[in-house]
C-alpha cells in the first residue's frame, strides 16, 4: 500500500464528497495565518496522538507549503496503517491561488 499524489482540484473534489481528514504539516505560524478549513495542524508534538486516535479508514489528505514535505508525511501515515492517504501537489501555496 502507498499514498497517492493528487492535484488541488482532486483534493477539492474529495473534500466535497464529505468524510475526510485533512492535516497541515507546515509550521504553526503558517497554519495560524491561513489553512484549509477543517484541517488539523500536526507537528512532532502531536502526531503520535493523532495516529493513535484517528480513524485510519477515513481518507487522509496531507499538505504542506508546496507539496514536497507532505509526500514524506503521507508515506509515514501509510506506514502507520492509514488506508487511503493523499499528498496534495502544489501544497497550500497552490490551494491559496486556485479558484
Amino acid at each position: 500500500m502507498t499514498f497517492s499524489r493528487i492535484s488541488v482540484t482532486q483534493c477539492k473534489e474529495i473534500i466535497a464528497k464529505g468524510e475526510v481528514t485533512i492535516v497541515d504539516v507546515r509550521d504553526s505560524q503558517s497554519y495560524e495565518a491561513a489553512h484549509i478549513e477543517e484541517a488539523s495542524f500536526l507537528d512532532d508534538s502531536n502526531v503520535a496522538q493523532f495516529v493513535e486516535s484517528a480513524n485510519k479508514a477515513t481518507p487522509l489528505i496531507v499538505y504542506c507549503y508546496h507539496g514536497n514535505t507532505s509526500q514524506g508525511a503521507a508515506s509515514y501515515f501509510n506506514e502507520q496503517g492509514f488506508e487511503e492517504v493523499y499528498s496534495m501537489d502544489g501544497g497550500f501555496e497552490e490551494w491559496r491561488t486556485s479558484s
